[in-house]
């Protein structure tokens, strides 16, 4: 494996997709600094050698294999590739965009970040212009992109995509398209190979492909250690609650991990209507499956839009004598008003606090309170690193392992933190 070779591994960044695809860069090089520093320090042990001289060996290794005369940077110390790829992206009068890639990407392994939710202002035309885009928007300028890197002789390209677009149409009740699979069947007719993406609102979508690869994430590490940082995820009070049935599966893992019980939310609906915001949504009652009085709460769902189906399960659960409320999703689109009528529930204290990703970009949602964001950009680049170098994702698929670890660190901590405590408590009182 080379650690300092830029030549092979690529990240390119569309319009919308900056802020997300340079830190999946910068997380890259910390793998990367991190593996090369690991092996130097177990070549130097294990060959009895200092481990400047191993360093030099390497980095001696590293330029007779790499296709360029040598690797520039200092022999002596370890050399960070330079992962991403500079292109230029015009937008023109009538909002055709395209794009040029600076670099050379000729059998480079290529993956291409775009978010697709993003609808913070973009600069185009080195900064002359500034846009707000569409869903529709990104998804053009992506297959501008891909098409550029085929073009360019690109050995592979997959996807990078945060957000699945279109992936809540990927069932057909009547005369309706399946938007979710047509997308991905356009972008494995370019000769995508793979997608990566974060918690797919179906799996079904996987299904439409011929040759490409749906790689599907999930942030249940990264939310636990937020949930860790605001409770005792240890507590015999907690409960986990699916907050409708097609989440059920979802927080059935959050359940079996934690090993606390799952209580279930049924929802009646008018399908008749659709939902427009928070306080126009389509339920029409709710049940409880469970108890939840003077427990915490827990939720997990893979989206939020409006909120409004979020929000009426808050009130309900409040109302069912539920003390403390904490939410978790993997997409936090807030969608129209709801980052106002969030505010406002907080304000009654309807929830504790919502654990979002930053799968979809959000710069107010960073500003409140009752946000906390957890960072999947570390997993992103982790599995980036593994599948460049043709390694199983298995361990990072199903990360029960790894959540396992991080319950017992916090046991640990929580018993460590109550032996100081007991001690404090047995010293004597100086008197007065």
């Amino acid at each position: 494996m080379n650690y300092s070779d830029p030549t092979k591994l690529g990240i390119l960044a569309c319009p919308g997709g900056e802020a997300f695809a340079e830190s999946v860069a910068r997380k890259l090089s910390s793998i990367y600094r991190r593996r090369f520093d690991r092996k130097s320090l177990v070549l130097g042990e294990r060959y009895h050698i200092s481990r400047e001289l191993v360093t030099r060996k390497i980095n001696f290794d590293f330029d007779i294999s790499s296709e360029l005369l040598y690797i520039p940077g200092d022999v002596n110390q370890y050399r960070s590739p330079r992962f991403r790829i500079d292109a230029r992206f015009t937008m023109f009068a009538n909002g055709e965009i395209k794009t040029e890639i600076v670099d050379s990407v000729r059998g480079k392994d290529v993956y291409i970040v775009q978010d697709v939710e993003n609808h913070l202002p973009i600069k185009f035309n080195g900064g002359s212009d500034e846009r707000v885009l569409s869903i529709n928007d990104h998804i053009f300028a992506l297959l501008s992109a891909v098409d550029a890197a085929t073009q360019a002789g690109a050995g592979r390209i997959t996807l990078v995509l945060p957000t699945y677009p279109y992936s809540r149409q990927h069932k057909k009740k009547g005369r309706e398209g399946l938007t979710a699979a047509r997308f991905g069947q356009i972008m494995e007719f370019l000769g995508v190979a793979r997608i990566i993406t974060l918690d797919i609102h179906s799996r079904e979508i996987e299904n439409c492909f011929n040759r490409t690869r749906l790689e599907n994430l999930h942030a249940s590490y990264q939310v636990i250690q937020k949930l860790a940082d605001i409770i005792d995820v240890n507590d015999d009070d907690l409960v986990v609650v699916s907050p409708d049935t097609g989440a059920v599966d979802r927080n059935k893992f959050y359940a079996s991990t934690l090993q606390k019980p799952l209580a279930l939310l049924y929802k009646e609906r008018d399908y008749s209507k659709v939902a427009k915001s928070a306080n126009d949504s389509n339920i029409t009652d709710m049940k409880l499956l469970g108890d939840v009085n003077g427990k915490i709460v827990f939720m997990a769902d893979d989206m939020l839009g409006t909120g409004g189906t979020l929000l009426k399960a808050m009130k309900f659960l409040r109302a069912q004598g539920a003390k403390q409320v904490i939410c978790a999703v993997s997409l936090p689109f807030f969608s129209g008003s709801a980052i106002d009528d969030f505010d406002a529930a907080f304000r009654e204290g309807r929830f504790t606090r919502i654990i979002g990703t930053n799968a979809v970009n959000h710069d107010d949602l960073l500003k409140k309170e009752w946000y906390i964001q957890a960072d999947v950009t570390t997993l992103f680049a982790q599995i980036i690193s593994l599948l460049h170098h043709n390694r199983s994702l298995s361990p990072m698929l199903d990360n029960r392992d790894l959540i396992a670890k991080r319950i017992r660190r916090s046991q640990q901590k929580n018993a460590s933190a109550q032996g100081e405590l007991i001690q404090a408590e047995d010293l004597p009182v100086e008197p007065a």
